[in-house]
């Protein structure tokens, strides 16, 4: 792609201003996610008696749309970042409470609401928008000390976590809460309220110990692995010993043949049998450099709203990675969350080109604060 620096339009204002160094990385992250895609899902599609190409046609029949989407949302100014996230939150929201009525129960839980050939997964969708439109009230706050900002975001952060615990979905809530109590520290939080968010969210984590069984059950068999079925992490850290430094090669690992969640939750563990660990600290590294590079291209910004809306979405973004990273190594209880562009999941692969377009856009250079 060539655009000269003369050229007025869009799509060349666009090419000159975006983070290019971060749209490469996460083209590797999304090459990678295709090859694991590729060979993990057959195995998965076979056990429940689908076609083998189900779970790969899906995948590539969504990449596309999040592409899109990312490449779309990127196009627009902070101005209109924030106010396509105002919708989207409040539409994702109505979706997310929708859940409890029409909603499909999986696994005891009620999080996706069934479409025509789709299931859609409304919670991944508040995240990046929520993100948004908190940075936008904390920072109108701030400018503003008349603006109830501050008290606004408590609220919605409090309905949305109660929505997202009601499901239940308690590591989509601590993802939520991690992000907002870092921008809300970011944007000027006393210390005494720090300190006190902290004690609120280790006694919440205690709590849901004792108010959801399948918390409990996970944490028990993190710390004790005898005293229930481990039987996936168990198979994940048996394909990182199988895969060693090298791997074994693309498509020749036999792990995902019994691992239940080989094309999701633990498609890191495919990766680190068939491409080995030297691949795997690639993926890693992508994943740090994504959001150390949205960080850097933030230092020089003096718009507060972009700092903390584009903060909250890398902290997202990393912290996802990180969660399904650790569960699939066994430093942490195991959680379904998806790796992003690599795990399979329609509703992730679209909030994440969601989440990343606006990234993108926040990030853009913008001689003399165009659009703010």
């Amino acid at each position: 792609m060539s655009f000269a620096r003369t050229d007025q339009s869009a799509v060349a204002q666009w090419w000159w201003t975006v983070d290019r160094w971060t749209l490469l990385a996460i083209g590797a992250l999304v090459g990678f996610g295709s090859l694991m895609v590729m060979a993990a899902s057959p195995a998965v599609a076979d056990r429940i008696g689908a076609d083998n190409l189900h779970f790969i046609h899906r995948y590539f029949a969504v990449l596309p749309a999040a592409m899109a989407t990312m490449f779309a949302v990127s196009l627009m100014s902070p101005r209109a970042v924030r106010r396509f996230a105002a919708v989207g939150f409040l539409v994702s929201l109505i979706l997310l409470a929708y859940t409890f009525i029409g909603g499909v129960e999986i696994k005891g839980a009620r999080r996706w609401i069934e479409l025509p050939g789709f299931s859609l997964q409304p919670s991944e969708f508040v995240k990046p928008c929520f993100a948004v439109v908190s940075a936008w009230l904390f920072a109108q706050y701030r400018l503003n000390p008349s603006f109830p900002g501050h008290r606004i975001a408590i609220l919605l952060y409090v309905l949305v976590v109660v929505l997202l615990l009601k499901q239940p979905d308690l590591g989509m809530a601590v993802v939520v809460s991690a992000v907002w109590f870092t921008q809300f520290f970011l944007a000027g939080l006393r210390l005494f309220w720090v300190a006190t968010g902290l004690a609120s969210g280790a006694a919440g984590l205690v709590g849901a110990y004792f108010a959801f069984p399948h918390v409990a059950s996970r944490i028990d068999r993190f710390l004790d692995p005898q005293s229930g079925d481990s039987y996936q992490v168990e198979r994940s850290m048996e394909a990182f010993a199988n895969g060693g430094l090298w791997g074994r090669g693309p498509g020749e690992g036999t792990v995902k043949e019994y691992l239940p969640d080989a094309h999701a939750d633990f498609v890191f563990a495919v990766a680190g049998e068939e491409l080995g660990v030297v691949v795997c600290i690639v993926i890693v590294a992508l994943f740090a450099f994504i959001v150390l590079r949205g960080f850097s291209r933030l230092l020089q910004e003096g718009n507060l709203f972009v700092v903390l809306g584009a903060t909250g979405l890398l902290v997202q973004f990393g912290l996802q990675a990180i969660i399904n990273m650790a569960s699939s190594l066994h430093l942490m209880p195991t959680k379904g969350m998806t790796l992003p562009f690599i795990s399979y999941g329609g509703s992730s692969m679209l909030a994440l080109g969601l989440g990343m377009g606006m990234a993108l856009a926040l990030t853009r250079r913008r001689p003399g604060g165009e659009g703010e």
